[in-house]
């Protein structure tokens, strides 16, 4: 069971790629939409036996690499960690899936398609169930290649070209730098398989070792933990390598989907916390990586203010929000990191595919300003944008709400010092971005005077009944998931993690019980008055009225 999990997808691969031609688009949407069932439902039973009963499960499946001096098997490791990114990455991978079946339907190359998003998958499962960090380095390159061949499926389309060699070539420069990363790991400690990385650090420490740059001497895990930093910035495109992510919008809407809710976006984030009991004892790339995040939250949520991009104002708001979860991460709240990597995931599948139902019933139309009116001709894709918009906003009692005020709140509770209180003001106002562009959106597409011609308005219907379900189940994720899984990931006192994330005592010290109401209650007014501030904003009445 716990290899079928990690290959059914590269089956529905296989099938779809080699075998397209002979069973047809019919046969390849069951096939890979079914393979991809299967492969969620043994998640979710894993994440029961893992993360509720408290097993562990190792996997040495062949001996991988044996030259005598350096030896690694290809392995496997199924621990809390493992399994709540198993769950999140082939829940939205099956809806992506059932979704492109009728929004890619028409498409020539649909048998293709529907092999790339399994092949995608299958990458991205094995860079999350890998024991080691090699085999972990090859998931996070074919997660590149697939990408690649995703962004640039309209490959007769030259600004799909360009966007898929810039994702490649951006991507390479964080992928070298995780290279190194890995190799000085295995430098210091002669291996590379997570276990006997992490059960030797205290020796390491113990015994002084320094690593000597240009005759000055410095800790080994924050050079290694800067490179791993530099690293995540390609894959999760924080400021600096993050022009990528936006132009990935070249690909078709489920790609878009794919890359930014639950996978390959997610990478560097995952790499953060799986090394945490490396980080932990790097003060300085902790410092560098919640510097990165704080300012990407912010410098991305300013851009998306000013885009007309149905999909680039979500692609930024993906940037703003990894920048979240790499702050999380840089504070060593591990934890939080991940629970909003989660929540994230669902509610941005939801945007992004009530995004591609709005474009595919449009005509393919992507500019805001050219919409309008649509509230009438889509009700249900506007209820499902108005949930995915409340949650990403952080609106009380939905799944969004309970990640970023969570995660506010607790670098507001940390020992106060003046990067924390920089990392704050930077997510606050992030919370302010957030609102006014989410607003901003659903008032241009669905509420202002219509601004397209005529016969595209006379051709707009709601999409069919995969969209729908697909919709249907992100929503409800969007609402009920982050309630269902606070107290068991971020609750005081819980244990759910084990020894998959290793926290040192000085960085666990919070409290948000001692936090004032005002000071709970500051970003829900931040969002209230962006929310005002974009409906009465002149240039948006000017189309309303």
């Amino acid at each position: 069971m716990l290899l079928l999990v990690v290959f059914l997808p590269l089956f529905g691969f296989i099938s779809g790629a080699f075998f397209g031609r002979y069973i047809g688009r019919q046969g390849v949407a069951f096939l890979t939409t079914f393979l991809m069932i299967i492969t969620t439902c043994l998640s979710y039973f894993l994440f029961y036996d893992v993360a509720l009963s408290g097993n562990v499960y190792t996997l040495e499946l062949i001996s991988w690499i044996d030259l005598g001096i350096f030896s690694i098997n290809w392995g496997f490791l199924f621990d809390p960690l493992t399994v709540v990114m198993l769950i999140t990455v082939t829940t939205v991978s099956t809806l992506v899936h059932l979704y492109s079946t009728e929004y890619m339907g028409e498409d020539p190359h649909f048998q293709r398609f529907m092999s790339y998003l399994s092949l995608f998958t299958f990458f991205m499962l094995i860079l999350v169930t890998a024991d080691n960090y090699l085999q972990m380095f090859v998931g996070w390159e074919g997660v590149g290649l697939a990408s690649y061949l995703l962004i640039n499926f309209w490959h007769t389309r030259i600004q799909a070209n360009k966007s898929a060699l810039k994702a490649m070539i951006l991507n390479r420069i964080g992928d070298f730098s995780l290279l190194l990363g890995i190799l000085l790991v295995y430098f210091l400690h002669g291996s590379l398989e997570y276990s006997v990385i992490f059960s030797e650090i205290s020796i390491i420490l113990e015994n002084n070792y320094t690593i000597n740059i240009f005759g000055n001497t410095y800790n080994p895990y924050n050079v290694i933990g800067l490179f791993f930093l530099f690293g995540a910035v390609g894959k999760s495109a924080q400021i600096g390598l993050h022009a990528w992510l936006p132009d990935a919008m070249e690909g078709p809407t489920p790609v878009s989907a794919l890359i930014h809710a639950a996978t390959m976006v997610t990478a560097g984030v995952f790499l953060m916390v799986r090394s945490s009991p490396l980080l932990e004892y790097a003060p300085t790339a902790l410092y560098y990586t919640a510097l990165f995040g704080g300012i990407t939250a912010f410098f991305a949520g300013t851009i998306g203010l000013f885009q007309n991009d149905l999909k680039k104002v979500i692609a930024y708001s993906t940037c703003s929000q990894l920048g979240y979860m790499m702050f999380a991460a840089g504070l060593s709240q591990y934890h939080f990191s991940i629970y909003y990597l989660v929540n994230h995931a669902f509610l941005k599948a939801l945007l992004f595919l009530g995004a591609g139902a709005i474009i595919h019933s449009f005509g393919g139309e992507q500019d805001i300003r050219k919409m309008g009116g649509l509230i009438n001709l889509l009700p249900f894709t506007y209820v499902m944008m108005v949930i995915g918009s409340l949650s990403l906003m952080g609106i009380p009692f939905m799944t969004g709400f309970y990640s970023k005020d969570g995660l506010l709140e607790a670098v507001y509770t940390l020992s106060l010092n003046n990067i924390n209180i920089f990392i704050y003001l930077l997510g606050l106002s992030s919370v302010f971005t957030t609102a006014y562009y989410s607003i901003r959106l659903l008032v241009l597409v669905f509420f202002k005077k219509p601004r397209g011609h005529r016969i595209t308005y006379n051709h707009v219907i709601e999409s069919g009944l995969p969209i729908y379900i697909s919709l249907t189940v992100l929503a409800f994720g969007s609402i009920f998931v982050g309630f269902i899984l606070k107290d068991m990931m971020v609750g005081p006192g819980s244990d759910f993690w084990g020894i998959s994330i290793l926290l040192l005592t000085n960085h666990s010290n919070y409290d948000m019980e001692s936090m004032l109401f005002f000071e709970k209650f500051l970003p829900f007014v931040l969002t209230v008055i962006a929310v005002m501030l974009a409906i009465h904003n002149r240039n948006i009445k000017k189309f309303i009225n």
